[in-house]
């Protein structure tokens, strides 16, 4: 037997201390930080969570890598992880703080990795160029000509590489390259991308270069030396290899290589194609001249009448007048389709001759084709008899050429200026600010479109229609390229009679420190999406004591400037998106403010004197940063129409706003959300309940997000509203399927059912009686033919997307597919145990004689599904 020595027993010992000891060290260590902890995990995760804003930002509507798109996701994945941790967190009790610190531990280090992992220097898959909306070509004699010419010299394997179009502005320059643009996308064995840039008037080799990278997916905001951006855009033009180049709108030639443009070549295969008004241009950049002519007086005439609706030419008493009329527009399409526009309400002879005769007088004087063409828009913009419309038109004149406008943010600006009138709603507001866009479409002044793959329509402006109408206000307006940071002490550019000035999206770097304008009657300021704006003096509102509007957004402002307080008149000021602003001046003395915008930036606390704007119809405070709103606040602001704020809302604060048409919040129990809901009638809303969660985007639907909420069957303190559009249930993980919800039978408008990290849920929709508060014709086909299935339930439902639900076996019950019509997109993500997309019950089939293989889904353009092991099926 061996005998231990003290030494000996003591070295086991020590060790076995050190096992125990460490782990009790290591609980001891959480127990105490778990509030430092969870500190740490929100600041960590807040800047993941803007890294992500930042690459989506930059990703915009294309097609991200698939890296890039797995990162993204991953982020989602963490999101709900770092939800589920708050939740417990929240729930937490004494014994329970060691197990969440090193939750919240674990995590912090899981969040920072995926922070720091490093992504592709292009972030999307590189398309062959942008989908351009187009207008129909007309005249086929003379523009289809054109296009062949055009289409013949770029698919040509010889030595013609520079391409000019040239004509009359709104000879139809710009449509002809929209078509051939579109066409040479599908030419993918010629070309391997196609580029489009609209050139700016105010040429300059700074602001070509920053447009042409913004189309590549290039940032040169940071290199300020001109011959260095020129050396990196050449760079990445000449990784496009094979590309095409249309600069749309050229006003002077320049250097290719001052720029960094590639000389296209045979070798390179690379062809460039110019458009502009002006054959010197072509002649000084060596292109082949290609020359855009008028419309035929058949195709004058064809279009005159396709535009006006009926034939007048076959009217005794209109045949004359409008021979007349057609002439005056001598054949110019842009001048065509808007005088057609202006005489389209006209029914007798005696309105047309009262219209000619104006017209006469529009263009009197005219000592050239394009002077008269200026004239008759300008006929046109004087028809519309109409001041608000013309307001408006001048309006959209502010924003840069060729700008594409979404109409949402165009009738909020509307709004703002006055130009669409105070009405009893926010939604009898819209409808006015729909209704001028649409008059002014028809009257061919402006254009409408709608964006691929996106359902927010836009307007823009023809060139020749904005020049017009900046001649038509100047000189109380100036805008871009009319206007530069060396004027802002030129007392000549900033007069007395200055009413609004317009530098937005202008890539501005700096204000003078002393610029000091004197402009009494200023009414608007709009410097938005100059990114690399980083200060603004005080001395720039020092002499503006008349300014309404005021526009900063979009900018990397850290400090409103304190001179802002003393804007007494202000009525408007936007800072959406400053997200490096943190401080605000006080504002109580700024009481006419109706519209405060404050939306992403990084302010810790409430603006000082915000109880004072009593006259505030819009607030917007989805803030990540701010923690809090005093209590007394919410209540004096009565007259609030729009509210949107981030952190928790109470009950009777939310309700005490009487006028409240659109809220976007979050309520901290299921309770307090129901309560409100059913005492209200909002127009929109974006409500989340439950845990923190961000708010993202414009409120314009009707949308609940459920976050770690407490779901059971039978809980009848929570109500979904019967208005809901779109549904998001994220980690409810008592939840076992969406019969759980209390009356989801009586939402019938729901577009949008969004699943994620719901661990307990089995199936979408339960097909057994016992356990279902649904109507059970949803489910099953009933023997008896007068069962009768609620009409609207799920009928509108458009998307379905379910992440990381790991019980998930089946997914849509056969009886449901009947109602899916409208269904366009199914998404299932990191479903484990998913085994039917389409529930199979073949007892159930027998007995009621149900053929699944017969249900359609008529619309659905979209099924993919993706696995944990990263497999992916797109059908």
């Amino acid at each position: 037997m061996q005998v231990l020595t003290n030494g000996e027993y003591c070295g086991p010992i020590i060790e076995l201390v050190k096992l125990i000891s460490s782990p009790i060290s290591e609980c001891c260590k959480f127990h105490r930080g778990v509030d430092e902890e969870m500190g740490s995990l929100r600041d960590k995760w807040q800047y993941l969570e803007a890294r992500k804003t930042e690459i989506e930002s930059r990703i915009g509507r294309k097609q991200p890598t698939k890296q890039v798109e797995l990162w993204l996701g991953k982020v989602d994945t963490i999101k709900g992880e770092v939800q589920a941790i708050e939740g417990k967190f929240a729930k937490m009790k004494y014994f329970s703080r060691a197990h969440v610190g090193k939750l919240a531990s674990k995590m912090i280090t899981k969040v920072e990795n995926h922070y720091k992992m490093e992504l592709p220097g292009s972030l999307v898959l590189d398309p062959p160029g942008e989908t351009l909306s187009t207008t129909v070509l007309i005249g086929e004699s003379t523009v289809e000509k054109v296009k062949k010419e055009i289409w013949a010299c770029l698919l040509d394997d010889n030595d013609v590489r520079k391409i000019g179009v040239y004509g009359m502005g709104g000879i139809g320059k710009s449509t002809v390259m929209e078509h051939i643009n579109n066409s040479l996308l599908k030419e993918t064995n010629k070309f391997d991308s196609v580029i489009w840039v609209t050139v700016s008037k105010s040429f300059n080799v700074i602001q070509l270069q920053h447009d042409i990278a913004r189309k590549l997916d290039l940032d040169l905001t940071k290199v300020e030396d001109v011959r260095e951006r020129a050396t990196k855009l050449r760079e990445k033009l000449e990784d496009k290899k094979r590309f095409v180049l249309i600069l749309d709108d050229m006003w002077e030639a320049f250097a290719l290589e001052k720029v960094g443009i590639p000389e296209p070549t045979l070798s390179n295969g690379c062809k460039l194609v110019l458009t502009t008004r002006l054959l010197d241009v072509c002649l000084g950049m060596s292109c082949k001249n290609i020359k855009m002519e008028l419309l035929s007086k058949e195709e004058a005439q064809n279009l005159f009448l396709d535009k006006l609706g009926r034939d007048v030419f076959n009217t005794p008493d209109l045949k004359v007048i409008a021979e007349e009329v057609l002439e005056r527009c001598a054949q110019l399409p842009l001048a065509i389709v808007t005088i057609a526009a202006s005489f389209k309400c006209l029914i007798h002879d005696f309105e047309w001759r009262d219209a000619l005769e104006d017209l006469k007088t529009s263009v009197k004087g005219s000592n050239n084709i394009e002077a008269e063409i200026f004239k008759i828009l300008e006929f046109s913009y004087e028809r519309l008899k109409d001041e608000k419309l013309q307001q408006c038109l001048l309006h959209c004149a502010l924003y840069p050429e060729d700008f594409k406008i979404e109409k949402p943010e165009l009738i909020e600006h509307l709004i703002d200026e006055g130009i669409i009138e105070r009405r009893n709603s926010r939604q009898a507001e819209f409808d006015r600010g729909y209704s001028m866009l649409n008059k002014l479409e028809n009257a061919c002044l402006l254009e409408g479109g709608i964006e691929e793959n996106d359902e927010e329509k836009f307007v823009k402006m023809h060139d020749l229609v904005r020049d017009m109408v900046l001649r038509v206000a100047s000189p109380q307006f100036k805008v871009e390229g009319h206007l530069g940071l060396e004027d802002f002490s030129d007392e000549g550019k900033w007069g007395e009679d200055l009413v609004k000035a317009s530098l937005m999206y202008n890539d501005i770097s700096r204000i003078p420190p002393n610029a000091s304008p004197m402009c009494p009657k200023l009414s608007t300021l709009l410097l938005q999406g100059n990114e690399s704006l980083k200060d603004v003096p005080d001395s720039l509102f020092e002499h503006l004591h008349g300014l309404n509007i005021l526009d900063l957004s979009d900018t990397g402002i850290e400090s409103l400037p304190n001179s802002v307080s003393n804007l007494e008149n202000l009525t408007t000021l936007r800072l959406r998106r400053c997200r490096k602003l943190k401080h605000v001046p006080s504002l109580a003395k700024l009481t006419k403010l109706r519209k405060l915008d404050l939306e992403s930036t990084k302010i810790m606390e409430v603006p000082h004197g915000l109880e004072m704007l009593v006259n505030l119809r819009y607030l917007n405070l989805n803030v990540d940063t701010l923690k809090i709103m005093p209590p007394e606040i919410l209540p004096k602001l009565s007259c609030l129409q729009y509210l949107k704020f981030f952190p928790d809302m109470k009950l009777e604060e939310v309700a005490s706003l009487k006028n409240l048409e659109t809220f976007g919040g979050r309520f901290s129990d299921m309770y307090e959300f129901s309560t409100y809901m059913e005492k209200g009638q909002l127009a929109t809303y974006e409500i989340h309940v439950g845990s923190i969660s961000y708010l993202l985007g414009s409120i314009r639907g009707k949308r609940v997000v459920l976050h770690n909420c407490n779901i059971s069957r039978g809980e009848e303190s929570f109500v979904l509203p019967k208005d809901v559009h779109d549904l998001e249930i994220v980690i409810c993980n008592n939840l076992r399927c969406l019969c759980d919800i209390p009356s989801l039978n009586h939402a019938t408008e729901l577009k949008t059912i969004y699943l994620n990290g719901c661990k307990g849920i089995e199936h979408i929709l339960c097909s057994s009686s016992s356990c279902c508060t649904l109507p059970l014709q949803l489910f099953r086909k009933e023997k008896d033919a007068s069962a009768q299935v609620p009409p609207h339930t799920f009928s509108r439902l458009k998307k379905f997307s379910i992440f990381q639900c790991p019980k998930l076996k089946k997914l849509l019950p056969p009886g449901l597919l009947l109602h899916l019509h409208n269904l366009e997109l199914i998404i299932v993500f990191d479903c484990e145990q998913l085994e039917e997309i389409i529930e199979e019950e073949e007892e159930e089939k027998e007995e009621e004689g149900m053929d699944t293989t017969k249900i359609t889904l008529p619309r659905l353009k979209t099924l993919s599904l993706q696995f944990p092991t990263g497999t992916e099926e797109h059908l």
